[in-house]
């Protein structure tokens, strides 16, 4: 009899510890399996921008026989640039003059060939103009061709057009693209009655900036500086725990 009591709290000492055992081997089981029940959403975010920095260049070029007369003839169109400019509200000190190039230009022969033989020289330069008035940029730059009626040959460049606060932009809209996977999440947890967890990845896709009612995407990203109105818009996706 005193046998037996004396295994009888041995016995019980191990069965509440074997009892414990499979309730913290359930409870670890059970947060495995919550843990590895997740899902994985896309959340997007756009916005309309306006570019507030607008670039304008383009080349003022020249042809003649000599150095001398093609260097006279450039220093004969600046003024008229210059002018024009400044009647359009861009004078001489808002204009960037780059360094002037020359190069000769050479005879060809029967077959397509260059020779040494030299027809004439080009002297050219090039200009750039900022504003923050875009759209004074854009009207400029479909009305500076007229200038060939003045005698002057200009070659314009695309206008640049620019939006200044994008690095603040940036971040905002992929703070709304994280909020909105988090949102759609939410509703699917919801419609399998299942509670939302803590998010578990996420990842920033690449931004587009495109026109305005552009559908172009590209996976590594657009910059577009075509457009004054643009668009901008962001994707994260994210997972998240199911419990």
């Amino acid at each position: 009899m005193e046998k037996r009591n004396s295994l009888f709290l041995p016995a019980v000492i191990l069965a509440v510890s074997f009892l414990i055992g499979v309730v913290l081997i359930a409870n670890v089981w059970k947060s495995n399996q919550r843990a590895n029940q997740t899902i994985t959403v896309t959340g997007s975010a756009k916005k309309d921008i306006v570019s507030d920095l607008g670039f304008l260049r383009g080349t003022i070029s020249v042809q003649s026989s000599s150095l001398e007369s093609a260097f006279d003839e450039l220093n004969r169109q600046k003024p008229i640039l210059i002018s024009y400019l400044a009647s359009k509200g861009f004078p001489k000190d808002k204009i960037n003059f780059f360094t002037i190039n020359s190069y000769p230009i050479y005879q060809t022969n029967e077959q397509g060939y260059q020779t040494s033989m030299v027809l004439g020289y080009v002297y050219n330069q090039r200009i750039e103009i900022k504003s923050t008035d875009v759209y004074k940029i854009k009207a400029l730059s479909l009305d500076i061709t007229s200038l060939i009626q003045k005698g002057v040959v200009f070659n314009v460049e695309p206008p640049e057009y620019h939006y200044t606060k994008m690095a603040d932009l940036k971040i905002e809209i992929q703070a709304e693209a994280a909020k909105d996977a988090m949102i759609r999440a939410q509703k699917i947890a919801t419609a399998t009655d299942g509670t939302l967890g803590p998010m578990r990845t996420a990842r920033m896709g690449v931004l587009q900036i495109t026109p305005r009612f552009s559908n172009a995407i590209s996976d590594y990203g657009i910059n577009d500086l075509s457009s004054i109105e643009k668009e901008i818009s962001g994707v994260v996706n994210a997972s998240f725990e199911i419990e």
